[in-house]
């Protein structure tokens, strides 16, 4: 309940969302005060019916969760890929009759999906592998997020009936950033290159931060306010800085707290787990990046946990955060399917074939382009580790960072839309095209087709060019 809302649109959707109406609430807090003075009365029976609606939330809740294990074991046993089995079995239980419609809340969706996830990948990733890494990453996560944000922008104003502008750029924005998360669970149990995996999981530490940006700029230019790109450009700078200042501090803060309580591994490890989301609201509260204050803990807390915690306490910490992922992983992916029922009820059925080849002409757009800034920086490193000027300088460039071929084409598929992407897009306000034509649902449903296709269609190909990539590799080291 505390992750999307149940039921159709009521005038109060949830007790616990930020979308509570007044008037409803204040019933609910009379009742209340009435029975404690003994005088609810009729009132009272009304209130039971609705705390009976409530606990039956919690029970749709706890059954998906139950079924997400279930289906995630068998899945993973059968040797069948995850995110697309529960995706397919999000749609299913969507399309169930009598189902409640789902509808995910994205100020939830940030606070409880983003701050864990972008907190453990940061912190397992190799942090010298990062930084060698970092200027193709830098290039996958900002440049090529506002890149694909205007090029997407550009074919969806001329391609779908009703865009302006500033719609545009807001369903462009909305689908620039990839979801490593898809990739490599898909690709888990496949030998892909470390290489690969490092560049892959970097980008998705921080397109996010790009994308979000991108979104409020074209968000404010739907109401109306001008923009200005060296007032963007700055924004970024002050949002990523201001970022890394509030992850770098309460990275201070909390290791002092964790020397202080070193004798008490319960102590130790719930610190661990509220830190990450302590961090993204203080980010957010100072109107910095949280999802750069979150990734800037993660590396902290990887760097103090490698020389200072006791092996006991490294492993029982990863175990921790192992399920904390399987768990959130694997809602993801069954949140997205149940999605699609919600937004089908909303268009017609020659609406959904028309915009759902509209998202696959999106999708092929957005593939084109991230395959070319994939080969440009491939030919990037290829050029400046050649270059006779750098080598022997602190600006060579090492062997161990040059794409490969099969590198290229495994990071060039894996640009997976997902969650953050139909979170961004649930989160959009009542939006009108040219004409007044209503385009929330439009541009919700173009997100969801664009999400389902990249994961189950990329997803499906995507083992295969590993295994391939696998033997090719093999064949040229022997």
């Amino acid at each position: 309940m505390f992750i999307f809302y149940i039921g159709r649109r009521t005038p109060c959707r949830n007790i616990l969302s930020r979308e509570i109406n007044p008037v409803k609430c204040l019933k609910i807090f009379r009742v209340l005060t009435l029975f404690k003075q003994g005088k609810a009365g009729s009132e009272w029976p009304d209130f039971l019916k609705h705390c009976v609606r409530l606990m039956e939330n919690y029970t749709i809740i706890l059954v998906l969760l139950g079924l997400m294990i279930v289906i995630s074991t068998v899945a993973e046993n059968m040797k069948i890929s995850v995110p697309i089995v529960l995706i397919l079995a999000g749609i299913a239980i969507g399309f169930t009759p009598r189902m409640p419609a789902m509808e995910i809340n994205s100020e939830i969706i940030f606070l409880l999906f983003l701050p864990p996830l972008l907190y453990d990948a940061s912190f397992n990733i190799p942090l010298g592998e990062f930084k060698a890494n970092l200027g193709t990453i830098s290039s996958l996560a900002i440049t090529l997020v506002f890149v694909t944000t205007a090029g997407l922008a550009a074919i969806a104003y001329y391609l779908v009936p009703g865009m302006t502008w500033p719609l545009a750029f807001v369903l462009g924005a909305i689908l620039a950033p990839t979801d490593a998360v898809a990739a490599l669970s898909i690709t888990k149990g496949l030998k892909m290159s470390s290489l690969s995996t490092t560049v892959l999981e970097g980008e998705s530490l921080i397109n996010d931060a790009s994308a979000l940006v991108a979104y409020r700029f074209a968000i404010a230019a739907v109401t109306g306010t001008a923009f200005i790109w060296w007032n963007a450009a700055l924004t970024f700078v002050i949002l990523l800085a201001g970022g890394f200042v509030v992850g770098f501090l309460i990275g201070k803060l909390l290791g002092g707290l964790l020397r202080m309580f070193r004798n008490n591994t319960v102590t130790i490890l719930s610190l661990l787990v509220l830190a990450p989301f302590v961090t993204y609201l203080v980010a957010e509260r100072f109107h910095t990046s949280g999802v750069i204050a979150v990734v800037t803990l993660g590396f902290s807390m990887s760097r103090l946990s490698a020389f200072k915690f006791p092996e006991a306490v490294k492993h029982q910490s990863a175990t921790i955060w192992e399920m904390i992922t399987f768990m959130l992983n694997g809602l993801i992916f069954i949140l997205i399917g149940l999605e699609l029922p919600v937004i089908v009820d909303e268009l017609s059925g020659k609406q959904l074939l028309l915009y759902a080849g509209y998202a696959f002409l999106l999708t092929l757009a957005a593939l084109i382009i991230r395959t070319w800034n994939v080969l440009l920086n491939r030919k990037r490193l290829e050029r400046a580790f050649h270059h006779p000027k750098l080598k022997g300088t602190p600006r060579a460039i090492p062997e161990s960072i040059l794409l490969s071929i099969q590198d290229s084409v495994i990071i060039s598929w894996s640009g997976m839309r997902g969650i953050i992407s139909l979170a961004i897009a649930m989160g959009l306000p009542h939006v009108t095209g040219k004409g007044g034509a209503p385009m929330k649902n439009v541009i919700i449903y173009i997100t969801t087709v664009v999400v389902l296709i990249t994961i189950v269609g990329q997803g499906l190909i995507l083992p295969v060019l590993a295994r391939k990539s696998e033997r090719a590799a093999s064949g040229i080291n022997e």
